[in-house]
């Protein structure tokens, strides 16, 4: 579980732990959460979890992708993919076959849900729940659907099992970063859906930088699933490809602001201060860009994944994490 909310909401999977008689990672950081408070508030509870205080430099390959954008306003501020790699990390270090990712938001009302999910790997790389409740979508793609559009949700790994042991999934320090994981050399990965999630409410339009830090992450995924839908691959993503594609989402965005300036509530202002914000992150996402991005993931994926190979193994999850940061200055 990466987490930044208080303890209760790692109580709660907690709960989940203890039905299914399996350890709860918790990996910590932000003002609200560390380990000391996690400790505390687990002792009680008869579950076996360890929890971890990330420190500002993680034990993780240096990724090209994120060097790219590194000082520019595209950069990534979250650290939600980099807690997800770290998990995979001390899942394979520990000699698990199975992980599930479990975000600290998601609620998941039948514990049984996640059993039945794990249960699917033999035939499938990834077996996400379905989120319900609360739509888990772009500020860009919430205000389209808020304004009267159809929009869909993708499974993601809010919560998300997956074979640890023959995955070599990367997730990218940009949004999206789930979509991202579940995406091969070329196509999406096998995957399945089963039982429930539910996603805790929350306000898509709090702030305008939320949407403008999506919007590049929302553009390449978007995109790369827009070409797979239509029964082309990652490679058919190139310059030209991207050049209709970004002047698509423009003229998408430049249509949900129509219908945004037509409403009189008082949820007008805020949808369009997003939609703006967005707006403005676009223009500077070029087509040269996306590919050069492309590019760099690929090639972070097979590092990642020669990484994942150099981990020691049957190790301890409460000590993996020291080995990690040996195993990363053995490669280096």
């Amino acid at each position: 579980m990466p987490t930044v909310r208080p303890v209760d909401y790692i109580a709660r999977a907690a709960k989940l732990a203890w039905h299914l008689r399996c350890p709860l990672i918790a990996l910590c950081s932000g003002p609200q959460v560390n380990a000391t408070r996690v400790a505390r508030a687990l002792t009680d509870l008869d579950v076996d979890f360890v929890a971890l205080d990330l420190p500002p430099v993680l034990p993780l390959p240096v990724a090209e992708t994120a060097e790219l954008l590194a000082g520019t306003r595209l950069a990534h501020s979250g650290d939600l993919g980099a807690k997800r790699n770290l998990g995979l990390m001390l899942a394979r270090a520990a000699d698990w076959r199975r992980v599930v990712f479990l975000d600290d938001d998601i609620e998941v009302p039948d514990p049984e849900d996640l059993r039945r999910a794990a249960g699917l790997l033999d035939d499938h790389d990834g077996v996400a729940l379905r989120i319900e409740g609360f739509h888990d979508n772009s500020v860009v793609c919430h205000a389209h659907r808020d304004n009267g559009g159809a929009q869909d949700s993708f499974v993601g790994a809010g919560a998300l099992a997956v074979a640890a042991d023959r995955t070599d999934g990367f997730f990218p320090a940009v949004y999206n970063e789930d979509w991202f994981f579940l995406l091969g050399e070329r196509t999406l990965r096998p995957l399945s859906v089963t039982g429930i999630a539910i996603q805790q409410e929350f306000d898509p339009y709090s702030s305008p930088q939320r949407a403008a830090g999506e919007e590049f992450g929302d553009v390449l995924a978007e995109g790369l699933f827009c070409l797979i839908d239509q029964g082309a691959t990652i490679q058919d993503a190139d310059r030209a490809f991207w050049h209709d594609f970004i002047r698509a989402r423009h003229e998408f965005i430049l249509d949900v602001l129509h219908r945004v300036a037509r409403r009189t509530d008082a949820r007008r202002l805020p949808m369009a201060r997003s939609l703006y914000a967005a707006l403005t992150q676009l223009r500077h996402i070029t087509p040269d860009l996306c590919t050069a991005y492309l590019t760099r993931w690929q090639r972070d994926r097979a590092r990642w994944s020669t990484h994942l190979a150099t981990l020691p193994s049957g190790i301890p999850a409460e000590h993996a994490f020291a080995e990690s940061h040996r195993a990363l200055r053995r490669s280096a």
